[in-house]
């Protein structure tokens, strides 16, 4: 393909924004600032929405194909990732349309937002053919939000400060059953409760679920078990068959499973009127094997 930039070549691209999970999430403090100090294990699942790229020379600017409800267009992630990364760099660049099929839900603390941006990022800087690094993608993300650079960097990761000081990490690629109970989480109102854990013992870089898995929690669990019944109720209902646990703030919850087959038996007797799906961990984001296939 030409090089896109001032060019007439019209290109289109479809990539995966992936899930993730919080395998564990523990508050080791709080800062000046009111940013709350965390560490956590991210890690992947293939499983999200996907997002078609069609750069569009003759009308320039960056657009929306489909809105989503509630949220105008300028304040959605993927339209700010593109108009901060057209901004880092000179010169005119061709126009986009960006059409998304929405798979995860909204505020479920799966990261759909944050791995919006992230595919947003690295697919222009890919189709407007920039080569901006990954340590520049992962700063224009940064700034986006703290969960942004796990995705553009692309590998499960252990996380400190507010999440967005990586180190590489492999966890298991076990499965998952996720669950979305009926509610929506606000996510500022659960880190300013008084309840919340904020000083849980800092921990070394560990695999999650490695040796004694009481170890590693979700501190933000208690408090959002006691706001949202239907949060508590679907996680009684999933620990009867292993751990289960909050993701992030919530409202979707996980439990582990050895194989496909195990997960889905205890999908299928999920409770009436609770959302989610079945997806395997996995270390290595789908997006990025995406792109490699690409070069």
């Amino acid at each position: 393909m030409e090089p896109a930039r001032g060019g007439t070549v019209t290109a289109s691209l479809t990539l995966p924004s992936p899930a993730k999970l919080n395998l564990f999430l523990h508050i080791v403090g709080r800062r000046p600032d009111g940013y709350h100090e965390l560490q956590t294990l991210f890690q992947f699942l293939d499983f999200g929405d996907d997002i078609t790229f069609t750069l569009t020379p003759e009308q320039p600017g960056i657009r929306l194909t489909d809105s989503v409800s509630g949220v105008p267009d300028d304040e959605n992630l993927i339209v700010r990732a593109a108009k901060a990364l057209a901004a880092s760099v000179s010169g005119p660049l061709p126009g986009v349309n960006i059409g998304v099929a929405k798979r995860l839900p909204m505020g479920g603390g799966l990261g759909g937002g944050s791995s919006n941006a992230a595919t947003t990022l690295l697919g222009l800087n890919h189709l407007w053919q920039l080569n901006l690094s990954i340590d520049e993608l992962a700063e224009l993300g940064l700034a986006l939000g703290a969960d942004v650079p796990v995705f553009v960097r692309g590998h499960a990761a252990f996380g400190e400060g507010v999440g967005e000081k990586l180190t590489p990490a492999n966890p298991p690629e076990d499965w998952f059953v996720i669950l979305k109970p009926a509610c929506n989480i606000n996510t500022g109102k659960i880190f300013s409760e008084e309840g919340l854990t904020r000083n849980t013992p800092r921990i070394k870089i560990a695999p999650a679920f490695e040796g004694d898995a009481s170890r590693y929690r979700n501190d933000c669990e208690d408090v959002v078990r006691k706001l949202y019944p239907e949060v508590n109720r679907s996680l009684e209902w999933l620990a009867q068959f292993g751990p289960a646990r909050l993701t992030g703030t919530g409202a979707c919850i996980f439990g582990r499973f050895p194989t496909e087959s195990a997960a889905r038996i205890i999908w299928e007797s999920k409770p009436s009127g609770v959302t989610g799906f079945v997806a395997k961990g996995v270390n290595s984001s789908p997006l990025h094997k995406k792109l490699t296939e690409l070069k």
